[in-house]
């Protein structure tokens, strides 16, 4: 910063003006001094002549003159010319004269003539060289003069100029044009804790024109301004004070910017002097900007005028606001001024003295509110809106003051005010619905919360004119129930959904007060005909209202009936009961699904107990407790809700048995099924058949359901097994009343005739497979063995061709195991196989596919190694692949594979026997290697020993094959047809030559 003292001079301008401008000052130190007086000093300067004070107050008081300066102030230029001529002329002839009387020569005459003259030409000099001072100082007095300095004239300035002779070039007229400037700028720019008035610009511009300095001397004093400001930032020691200083700077490049306008980026050097940056200006503009434009909109009110909104853009340009900024300002203002309007209707909501006008005032201040909206609308879509200051639309108190939770619950009492005050009328008008759209929108409020603001008031006048309609009879007098009620929603714009369950909640309310005593009387069901009728409610809601309320009644009588237990089901009970059924006058399906509930709980309960039971015993004596509860309980609770007596429930229940007996066919082919069917001397020793109506089938899945059966059922099969000391066992057989128990089992867990039989057979036919598996251990199947399996089979009551079935599986899994040993170890070929699929046995799932795949393979190296030289491509490719079920693509490639690996090998076992002679064996190696070549047609194949093809070629010739066997074996071997002809030519000869041939080598 001390670089910035040193060099002073911001300007690229030329240096003698600058440096002469500095010299003045320097020369004018006095006069100027007040300008480094303490800062309270001009901050009291500031404040006198901020509006605009007095000149002394602001340049000092007047300025005395000295010496010659008098004289030449109350000359005029000519005279003072004409003067100077004088005094030089008389000061020659005086200095002649006297040259003349004393010196007696003509020579010193005019000595003394040039004496004198010298002397008279430096009092002339002397009075021309303090014309500019006394300019300067007549100026200055001139300013300091005026009541007001924005009342100095240029034209006076230029008269002052004009009257001595000087120009505004003038080194000390200059000098105090630029003092003056710069004292006027610090006068007005208003200390850095007051903010600026927005005139400090135009005040400034017009002394400026009027002094008529230039850009760069006006650019040069703000920077001194600058100077002085932040030299004493740097003497302040005080946070404060740093504080206050910084804001004055900043309002001083502000200022200066809008003074010098788009010049100020080149005349003002704020960064190279005081080291600021780009940003930091920016932001100096942008605060001060923002702070006279919000100066300025304080006074907008309610009463906008588009003439108004136009000056406002204006405003906004001259401040160099940005449109974003002015935007939000505006809207800040505008919410602000709605603001007041809450704040005013939330304090009278919440007054405790409330006034009676309460609602009236509350209103009020919200139809202000919504009048202005409506005002700002209009002007945003004005004609002239491109005009307007940016900003201009509807209002939202999003963002303000009542943008939090707390907040927005005043919001809510105040949108709810204004519902209320909207259905007044006993109807919601259209204009209304915009009102209330647009305040929404304003409070910033969600879709959700409004419509159930708009709903809770909208329900309570529905009731209100509905409770009048009722009891004026307007409603039962119109001839269409339904289109009143359908107006009514329609005036008061109500969901006729809600509507709806309004209805049903009053018929609710009315059917509650009518069962308080426990029934329903004729007069209760009239009335609550005439509301169902009145209101258009459907009979399924009426259905449902008495299922839940009536249905509650109804349920705690049931559970007290069920509660009572086995011993407490008495008379009394069963009265409760049947008044209760009939009383409440529910349906009996609604009825009998109320005590299903509750019975199937009791059920649950019971079955749970016998699932954490030790042993199987146990498990049967719960259930035993469970059916006989559903005997002497459940029935006679079914029986007391139909009406009727537990003889007949029990008799149709009995009936219902008998009949699902009859229908499934293979009830009687099990013994243990047959059990189970009650004949009439066990039907009259055990009592009555218990209720089936209520069941567990959809309660527990189908597998725990028959789980409980199945346990029963070994229960019956077995007897009840009781243990005593010593580790011992007494089992104790049970009659066939068990099996009877068994089938109301059945009914309590809602199984049906098809599920029991499943249960059943699969039981037998367990215990069939157990004892079977033991005598068909090997497999085999001996007329002793079928005997014995027959006498097994009427042992455990299994159907004939489900024990067939079983007998079958055993020895199918026997044979698979068997079969695929006998494939593993290699003892079957496909010859077998073919004759096991003909005898109708499943192969593909006793031998798995890879083993399928092996015996191709054993097949096909088979074919290979025959020594026929046949290929039999259907055979191989379709025939063989499908007897094993294989892929016929996969079972080419194996082929393909075998063939060109046994092709080789095949001429290599050729020539090894023949070199021992085994003729025999080298014809069957060569009839492989035709088969090979059949599968994949080969080339002519190379050998090291060509003699030994001959010979190979020779004894394949003496064995007699097929003539397209000899031909392809020629052209496999490679041998000519001239050899060919020569080796059949001379027959065995070729075959003796060589044996002895290979004795002599050996």
């Amino acid at each position: 910063m001390s670089s910035a003292f040193l060099n002073p001079s911001p300007f690229s301008l030329p240096s003698n003006l600058f440096s002469s401008a500095r010299l003045r000052r320097r020369r004018r130190l006095a006069v100027s001094a007040d300008l480094d007086r303490p800062r309270a000093d001009a901050d009291a300067d500031a404040d006198s002549s901020s509006s605009p004070s007095r000149g002394p107050d602001v340049f000092g008081g007047p300025r005395e003159l000295a010496g010659l300066q008098p004289l030449v102030k109350n000359f005029p230029p000519p005279a003072r010319l004409a003067a100077s001529a004088i005094v030089v002329a008389g000061a020659l002839a005086a200095g002649y004269r006297l040259g003349l009387r004393f010196g007696g020569s003509r020579n010193a005459a005019l000595g003394g003539a040039a004496v004198l003259g010298a002397a008279g030409g430096a009092a002339a000099y002397a009075v021309r060289a303090c014309e500019p001072e006394v300019a300067a100082a007549d100026l200055h007095n001139y300013v300091a003069g005026c009541d007001d300095p924005q009342a100095v004239r240029k034209e006076d300035i230029e008269q002052i100029a004009n009257r001595y002779g000087v120009s505004k070039q003038d080194e000390a007229f200059n000098a105090e044009l630029c003092d003056l400037y710069l004292r006027f700028v610090s006068s007005v720019l208003p200390p850095g804790n007051e903010e600026l008035k927005g005139d400090e610009v135009d005040k400034i511009v017009k002394f400026k024109s009027a002094l008529g300095i230039d850009d760069p001397e006006a650019a040069a004093m703000h920077m001194e301004i600058g100077r002085r400001i932040f030299r004493q930032r740097l003497e302040t020691g005080d946070r404060e004070a740093d504080a206050e200083q910084r804001r004055a700077f900043q309002k001083l490049i502000y200022v200066s910017t809008l003074v010098f306008g788009e010049a100020s980026s080149f005349l003002l050097p704020w960064k190279r002097i005081f080291k600021v940056t780009d940003a930091q200006i920016e932001v100096a503009v942008r605060d001060n900007a923002q702070r006279l434009y919000v100066s300025k909109l304080k006074a907008i009110g309610r009463d906008l005028k588009a003439e108004q909104l136009e000056n406002l853009r204006e405003v906004q340009l001259s401040y160099r606001l940005s449109d974003e900024l002015a935007e939000d300002l505006l809207k800040e203002h505008m919410r602000k001024l709605v603001e007041e309007n809450v704040s005013a209707a939330v304090n009278v909501v919440k007054s405790r003295t409330r006034p009676a006008t309460a609602v009236s005032q509350v209103v009020e201040q919200l139809d202000e509110i919504l009048a202005f909206n409506n005002l700002l609308v209009s002007l945003k879509n004005h004609p002239n809106a491109d005009h307007f200051v940016r900003g201009i639309g509807p209002i939202s108190l999003l963002g303000g003051e009542y943008d939090t939770d707390r907040k927005m619950d005043d919001l809510k009492i105040l949108y709810r005010a204004y519902v209320a005050e909207s259905f007044s009328s006993g109807r919601l008008e259209e204009s209304k619905l915009d009102a209330l759209s647009q305040l929404r929108n304003i409070f910033g409020l969600g879709k959700r919360e409004t419509e159930a603001i708009m709903l809770d008031v909208s329900a309570k006048v529905y009731r209100k004119r509905l409770q009048l309609a009722f009891t004026g009879g307007e409603l039962e007098a119109a001839d269409s129930k339904a289109a009143f009620l359908q107006n009514l929603c329609q005036e008061l714009h109500f969901d006729p959904q809600k509507a709806s369950e309004i209805h049903e909640e009053i018929y609710r309310q009315k059917l509650q007060l009518c069962v308080a005593d426990g029934e329903l009387s004729e007069e209760d069901v009239k009335a609550l005909l005439r509301i169902r009728v009145m209101l258009c409610i459907p009979q399924q809601t009426v259905e449902a209202a008495h299922s839940s309320i009536c249905g509650s009644l109804f349920e705690k009588v049931v559970k007290d009936a069920i509660a009572s237990g086995v011993d407490g089901y008495d008379a009394e009970v069963k009265k409760s009961v049947r008044k209760a059924a009939l009383g409440l006058r529910l349906t009996r399906e609604a009825a009998m699904s109320i005590a299903s509930t509750a019975v199937r709980k009791i059920f649950i309960n019971y079955i749970k107990r016998a699932r954490a039971a030790q042993n199987r015993t146990e498990s049967a004596r719960e259930l035993k407790k469970m059916i006989a509860f559903n005997t002497l309980v459940v029935t006679e609770l079914v029986a007391d809700i139909k009406g009727e007596s537990p003889e007949t429930v029990s008799e149709e229940a009995a009936k219902e048995v008998e009949r699902q007996i009859e229908e499934d066919e293979e009830w009687e082919s099990l013994q243990t099924l047959r059990k189970i069917r009650p004949s009439r001397e066990l039907t009259a020793k055990l009592g009555k058949q218990g209720q089936t109506e209520i069941n567990l089938k959809d309660d527990l899945p189908e597998r725990d359901r028959t789980d409980l059966y199945k346990t029963y059922l070994l229960f019956c099969l077995t007897g009840e097994v009781t243990n005593i000391p010593f580790g011992a066992q007494i089992t104790t057989k049970k009659d066939d009343s068990e099996y009877v128990l068994l089938n109301q089992l059945r009914g309590i867990l809602g199984l049906t005739p098809k599920e029991i039989v499943e249960v059943h057979r699969s039981l037998a036919e367990q215990a069939f497979r157990q004892q079977a598996e033991v005598i068909l251990a090997d497999g085999q199947l001996t007329k002793a063995r079928i005997e014995q399996l027959n006498e097994v089979q009427k042992q455990v009551g299994l159907p004939p061709q489900y024990a067939q079935k079983v007998i079958k599986s055993i020895t199918t899994t026997k044979m698979a195991a068997a079969i695929e040993t006998a494939v593993s170890q290699g003892r079957l070929n496909i010859k077998q196989i073919r004759e096991l699929k003909e005898a109708s046995v499943d192969l593909d799932s006793m031998i798995s596919e890879s083993l399928r795949e092996n015996l191709f393979k054993k097949t096909v190296d088979e074919i290979f190694s025959a020594g026929t030289g046949e290929f039999d491509e259907e055979e191989v490719y379709e025939k063989i692949p499908a007897d094993l079920n294989i892929n016929a693509e996969k079972a080419r490639e194996v082929v393909h594979e075998l063939a060109r690996s046994r092709l080789s090998n095949s001429l290599i076992q050729a020539v090894a026997l023949l070199r021992q002679r085994n003729q025999k064996g080298a014809v069957s190696s060569l009839n492989d290697l035709l088969a090979c070549d059949k599968a994949v047609p080969a080339n002519p194949l190379s050998w090291e020993v060509p003699e030994e093809l001959a010979d190979l070629f020779a004894i394949y010739m003496k064995s007699e094959p097929a003539p397209e066997k000899l031909s392809r074996l020629q052209y496999l071997l490679g041998i000519s047809d001239s050899t060919a002809v020569a080796i059949r030519e001379m027959g065995d000869r070729v075959i003796q030559i060589g044996a002895d041939e290979e004795d002599f080598a050996f």
